[in-house]
């Protein structure tokens, strides 16, 4: 487990896809910065089976709550992020707690200059998640994914090992 202040992270394991499942498939909790989906538990196991050089993290409160997840994987070469808390603990600070404890496990435990994430172009909550976990903003990538019946723009976001330093939650 990795410990933060607020929030831990702790690795997915397939007992847990239930809670996965149930996020996924819930369009409203899910928001409209999200693709529109519905997936059985085979499908997620073959997801997670199929995710090459990829991780899944639950993001939990200190009690032990699940308020949503937070993965690494390999995009075309590149480290990416991707995350996402539960409605109900938006805008409390977690995401960015949380982004910063994977870029501290990643830049210590990996040899590799760059993490990126993206962010949709209208979602002024993950640009800022971003940029307080210390991300900067590198440009529009225009029309990258198909959500809710139309194609969409993202916000590309990266941090650099020499941007990073120093550990900013993991000691």
């Amino acid at each position: 487990m990795l410990e933060g202040k607020n929030v831990n992270l702790r690795i997915m394991e397939k007992e847990d896809l239930p809670v996965l499942r149930e996020w996924d498939n819930n369009p409203e909790f899910m928001g409209r910065f999200e693709p529109l989906r519905q997936e059985t538990r085979t499908d997620l196991e073959r997801t997670c089976d199929n995710l090459k050089d990829a991780q899944r993290f639950f993001v939990e409160k200190k009690d032990g709550a699940k308020i949503g997840y937070i993965a690494h994987f390999l995009a075309a070469g590149e480290i990416e992020l991707g995350y996402f808390i539960v409605p109900t603990e938006r805008r409390k600070g977690y995401a960015s707690e949380a982004i910063k404890i994977l870029a501290d496990y990643l830049f210590l435990s990996k040899h590799i200059v760059r993490i990126q994430a993206k962010a949709d172009l209208e979602n002024l909550a993950s640009w800022k998640a971003l940029e307080k976990a210390g991300f900067t903003r590198e440009g529009i990538l225009r029309k990258t994914y198909y959500c809710w019946g139309e194609h969409r723009d993202d916000c590309i976001y990266s941090i650099l090992r020499e941007e990073w330093k120093e550990p900013k939650v993991l000691a």
